[in-house]
């Protein structure tokens, strides 16, 4: 009775009247099979619910059709873009996808390498945790770095976004709105990504003539519980009549502006919030988030691009650096000389 085991290859072949090695072959596009005992062995496939085994196939062949993301945190909405972005890339290239989250755990990342090797994948894109890379080097499997981190390791393919750009752009659009000395809200001080954010600042503002230590600066953790706990440190050390916050991504945007409002604080009206990332809860929140968005999406299906380069040869190993752009809601206050020569005179 069909359903009641596994249907096998040997099954399709007895179905379609041919030898197992030929269904195979035309199971595989293979050129020498015609296109009549091509569609015969589908249309034997359809009929049985057959479906390749790609490990095997993979083990015969040296080739699984496979390709492993190990990223740090599957429950940031910005890191489950990515994974979107690469999951949509690898099925246009005919691949599966096998997706891992490291938790910023150096021995979880080996750990997930360690499977992905015997998953006899093709490749592997990763946001590394740890400076050494040894193990993607002993296991011999082409890779592609993402994120902040890749900056480590200029001679390896990498996609990232413009982390320079983003944030000049966010400093640009602060000073624009008026908020001259606005607090930077960073995450930990061993995370890579917290020093080229820092790095970014201080080479803006130098440019600028303005005084990089001018900005005072909060540490946190890259999570809503992060952001609300950093934000309840400045309300205690800030008494400004307005306070303005530049937070190194969303999650601890939206913590900082529920930090303000328990408070009892509005917003943008007394404390002002820009984040980072552009997830898509920012867009929910009241008010909604102004934010310089990061193109996740973008990021991972061009990951799986440069992989498919890397296993084809044809990387040049060069690192990829994507635009961000800004997004604007209701975080931010207008303190420009303009807005507030406007509301003066309505007043009047």
């Amino acid at each position: 009775m069909r359903g009641s085991r596994r249907q096998t290859i040997v099954d399709v072949a007895q179905r379609a009247g041919v030898s197992k090695s030929t269904a195979a072959r035309a199971l595989s596009n293979a050129p020498e099979i015609s296109p009549a005992t091509r569609d015969k062995v589908l249309a034997a496939a359809r009929a049985l619910g057959y479906e390749r085994n790609h490990l095997a196939v993979g083990m015969r062949s040296g080739r699984s059709g496979m390709l492993g993301l190990v990223i740090p945190d599957i429950a940031n909405p910005f890191w489950a873009e990515v994974a979107r972005g690469a999951q949509d890339r690898a099925a246009d290239a005919g691949a599966s996808l096998l997706v891992f989250s490291s938790d910023w755990d150096h021995d979880r990342e080996a750990r997930h390498l360690q499977a992905l090797r015997q998953a006899r994948v093709e490749g592997v894109i990763i946001n590394p945790v740890a400076d050494s890379f040894d193990d993607l080097h002993r296991f011999g499997l082409p890779f592609v770095l993402i994120g902040s981190s890749a900056e480590r390791f200029p001679d390896t393919s990498s996609v990232g976004s413009d982390i320079t750009q983003a944030v000049r752009l966010g400093l640009d659009y602060l000073l624009s709105m008026g908020h001259r000395r606005p607090w930077l809200m960073l995450g930990p001080r061993w995370r890579i990504a917290r020093a080229r954010f820092l790095r970014a600042v201080n080479d803006h503002c130098l440019e600028r003539d303005v005084d990089p230590a001018s900005l005072p600066i909060e540490d946190g953790e890259y999570t809503v519980e992060g952001g609300h706990a950093a934000m309840t440190r400045i309300l205690e050390r800030d008494k400004s009549p307005h306070i303005c916050v530049f937070a190194a991504n969303d999650l601890m945007a939206l913590g900082a502006m529920m930090a303000a409002r328990d408070a009892g604080l509005n917003c943008p009206e007394q404390v002002s919030v820009l984040g980072f990332d552009g997830i898509p809860g920012g867009a929910f929140s009241w008010p909604g988030l102004t934010t310089i968005e990061k193109p996740a999406r973008a990021l991972g299906r061009r990951a799986v691009e440069s992989l498919v380069d890397e296993i084809a040869g044809r990387a040049d190993h060069s690192r990829i650096y994507l635009p961000c752009r800004l997004i604007e809601r209701g975080s931010l206050a207008d303190l420009s000389d303009a807005a507030v020569g406007s509301r003066q005179s309505e007043r009047v």
